[in-house]
């Protein structure tokens, strides 16, 4: 034997052995994140396959569901109002071929009377509340009613106004700061320090990099919830790419890589509550929370509260 390998060798297993056991035990090396509230179940853009996707409709009815937080996307208006709408253009939503941005609050068009559920292709939600509402008027009207604000693009204008809304409403712990991108987060937190976060894409790769490496239990996460898609999902209800080769291929690597049981545990552990999105379906429900998931988002909150209810007992979250 090499001399180099002499002495490598045993370090290596001495890392591993190591790694492995603070993966095990991470509140050796770290304080756990305090949980503001426990999101077990989420209601994508407020219920979308129940009621016109974020409608106040759409909202009352996750509520009555007994939603734990709803998920939100937002916009800014010409006059400056920041609206709940996921797309920029509203062409979908409306069929007037006008972006939120060229548009003030007041003239803003009434959504169509059904919507297709993006994460059920096929299926219709339909809704007699088809106007577009203010995160103003959601904070006001659900005070206390967690929500995970998704900021899509760099607007610090548009960022500035939520953050100043969450603070306005006593709202710092039950508002999450979302993104894809790590640009936007980075803005996103300097405008609201206080608010927690989710990890972004690149944060996100970066994390199940640190896992695979032996590194993550020796890493600070700042980051107190992991939002991602269910790899199940892939080419069934969530289509990534245009092209279905890539969505095999997507679904294969990112169900290798992302559902483990050992890395869920180790987050949960430190307070990282672990969401998967979007779930429609009782057989992911069941991945999710048999994965040991704190949570899932749904565009159908009866369907999950009812899957709640009656087997909640094997999803319970320690």
């Amino acid at each position: 034997m090499s001399p180099v390998l002499y002495y490598a060798l045993p370090a290596l297993g001495s890392y591993v052995m190591l790694s492995v056991f603070f993966l095990r035990r991470p509140r050796l090396l770290h304080t756990p994140w305090a949980r503001a509230f426990l999101p077990r179940l989420g209601a994508h853009r407020a219920g979308s396959g129940e009621r016109l996707e974020h409608t106040m409709e759409a909202m009352e009815n996750s509520v009555a569901q007994r939603s734990d937080f709803l998920e939100l996307d937002c916009r800014l208006t010409r006059d400056g109002v920041v609206v709940v709408s996921h797309d920029e253009n509203l062409f979908r939503l409306s069929g007037v071929n006008r972006d939120v941005s060229s548009l003030d609050f007041e003239e803003l068009p009434l959504c169509k009377e059904e919507l297709e559920v993006y994460f059920s292709p096929g299926h219709f939600a339909h809704g007699t509340d088809r106007r577009m509402v203010s995160l103003e008027d959601v904070f006001r009207r659900f005070p206390r009613m967690p929500m995970s604000v998704e900021v899509k693009s760099v607007n610090e204008e548009l960022i500035n106004k939520v953050a100043g809304l969450v603070r306005h409403f006593d709202r710092n712990e039950i508002t999450i700061w979302a993104s894809e991108k790590s640009s936007i987060m980075k803005k996103c937190r300097a405008a609201n320090p206080e608010m927690p976060f989710a990890f972004t894409i690149s944060r996100g790769l970066w994390l199940v990099l640190l896992f695979y490496l032996g590194l993550l239990p020796f890493v600070h996460i700042p980051e107190r919830f992991f939002i991602c898609f269910l790899p199940t999902t892939i080419n069934r209800t969530y289509f990534p790419f245009s092209c279905s080769g890539l969505n095999k291929l997507a679904a294969v690597v990112s169900k290798w890589l992302i559902m483990r049981k050992s890395l869920i545990r180790h987050l949960e552990q430190r307070g990282v509550q672990v969401i998967f999105w979007c779930l429609n379906e009782e057989s992911d429900f069941e991945a999710a929370y048999g994965l040991g998931a704190t949570g899932v988002i749904t565009d159908y909150p009866t369907a999950l509260r009812r899957y709640l209810d009656t087997r909640g007992g094997a999803a319970q979250v320690s």
